[in-house]
């Protein structure tokens, strides 16, 4: 299938996923799906019947309340049955609200409080530098998450130790649970900051998979010395009218039989 098919079958999987449990965060599982989508159609060294092989590429979905997203993703290619979708966050789950390593295949990091994922990835960085492991290690961080000071420690340190297998996404979409992220705690320039952090850092249309693409190229195969960041502008929602149209509100909302099946018309 095309990025653009697979994309839109990682929204109805996600829908499906917090259909399940009738509520759950819509708007930020939305709003990383055409990474996602470009990430493992195009570039994740990964092997579903071997999801722990040594010598794959790592995701560490460091805003892990976004996991729904990540579950249809391995789902759809092949990492565990469609049909433990239908169980998320359900007592004996395999697919819990927050990602989970020892639970899901196909996950390599456990995520919890925010602002923690950089600084897994870095140590998952430098492990494979140090076991002559030649892949990369993709973080999918949110703006509203970078407000938590141990990402700038974990940035340091990426720097520091010259890690330029470590590729962070930032899902820049501008809201957070309390409102816009600019009237909680304001976190731009990105861009500047990152670079001023030593990475080498550029700034694409999330939604854009040409973009996209593009992006994760040119930090793939910078191998300077630098750890790379790419700030993906996107929205909250995304793919879906009425929950783009929510606001913050859509932060965790509802997925009732009446909006799962409008919103499932809207992705045909």
């Amino acid at each position: 299938m095309t990025v653009q098919q697979f994309a839109k079958e990682i929204r109805r999987n996600t829908l499906r996923c917090l259909h399940s449990q009738g509520s759950g965060h819509v708007g930020g599982s939305l709003s990383i799906v055409d990474a996602l989508a470009v990430l493992y159609s195009r570039y994740m060294h990964v092997d579903p019947h071997d999801p722990r092989m040594a010598d794959r590429d790592k995701l560490v979905l460091s805003k892990g309340h976004s996991g729904p997203a990540l579950y249809a993703t391995l789902a759809i290619k092949g990492f565990f049955p469609a049909e433990w979708l239908d169980t998320l966050n359900k007592l004996g789950t395999r697919l819990p609200s927050h990602v989970n390593l020892n639970l899901t295949p196909g996950v390599d990091m456990t995520a919890g409080s925010l602002g923690q994922g950089l600084s897994c990835a870095c140590g998952l960085a430098l492990a494979n530098r140090l076991n002559g492991i030649d892949r990369n290690v993709y973080v999918i961080t949110g703006d509203g998450e970078l407000q938590e000071g141990q990402n700038w420690e974990g940035a340091m340190f990426a720097a520091q130790k010259k890690l330029d297998s470590l590729i962070v996404l930032v899902d820049s979409n501008k809201l957070q649970i309390d409102g816009a992220t600019a009237d909680v705690m304001n976190v731009e320039d990105i861009c500047a900051k990152f670079a001023a952090f030593g990475f080498d850092a550029q700034r694409v249309d999330g939604h854009d998979y040409e973009a996209l693409d593009g992006a994760i190229h040119r930090a793939k195969i910078a191998k300077n010395g630098k750890p790379q960041c790419i700030v993906m502008d996107t929205v909250k929602g995304k793919g879906v009218s009425f929950y783009e149209a929510m606001g913050a509100g859509v932060h965790s909302t509802s997925v009732t039989d009446e909006q799962y099946e409008a919103a499932l018309n809207e992705l045909k």
